[in-house]
């Protein structure tokens, strides 16, 4: 039986330096524009069989505005940072230079008191081997990028070291296919205004 998961990552809603760790700020009106632009191309994947998005207000937003109506999965929550929610990561490094040096060198490291790298991965392909399994069902997931990095990792059984190689772009999607322990990637399409560096 396959499953066919696709994620969406959250439009912005700030610069790539400012981004903090488990950012609670609400979709700005620039993430609220790349919504419209690319509600178009991201509109037909509202009738996957299933429609999730993480508990972050900008994937709620980017999935309501999207037309998706996704219910809320605490699993998809971005990594738990700890002391450092709320922090870009310039800041981390001049509160922390140390810590933040051990956080980035061990996937196992908890520096900032929350959780690892690993468990993050760990938590999301967790979340992803639970879905239902029936023949090809259909699933969307508006996630933070993050999230989206970790799923890739664990899809593709890849080292936790890879996490950091991996850009995912506001609004652009992959997809996964398969059933727990046996995923495949499915490249598919990245909105075309987000994808422009």
């Amino acid at each position: 039986m396959a499953l066919r998961v696709t994620f969406v990552a959250a439009a912005g809603s700030s610069s790539v330096l400012a981004e903090r760790f488990e950012d609670v700020r609400p979709l700005d009106q620039a993430g609220w524009s790349e919504v419209q632009r690319a509600a178009h191309e991201l509109l037909p994947l509202a009738a996957a069989d299933l429609r999730y998005c993480s508990p972050a207000p900008r994937s709620r937003a980017t999935g309501e505005g999207l037309g998706y109506a996704p219910l809320v999965q605490l699993a998809l929550r971005e990594c738990d940072m700890g002391r450092w929610r709320g922090l870009t990561l310039g800041e981390a490094m001049a509160r922390e230079p140390q810590a933040v040096d051990a956080w980035l060198a061990d996937p196992r490291s908890t520096a900032h008191g929350g959780e690892s790298l690993l468990d993050f991965i760990g938590r999301v392909g967790g979340w992803l081997d639970t879905r239902p399994a029936e023949e090809n069902c259909r699933v969307v997931a508006v996630a933070e990028p993050s999230v989206i990095r970790a799923a890739l990792l664990y899809v593709l059984k890849a080292p936790p070291a890879a996490y950091w190689n991996i850009e995912v772009r506001p609004l652009s999607t992959v997809g996964v296919a398969g059933r727990a322990g046996r995923w495949k990637l499915r490249l598919e399409g990245v909105f075309a205004q987000s994808a422009r560096a």
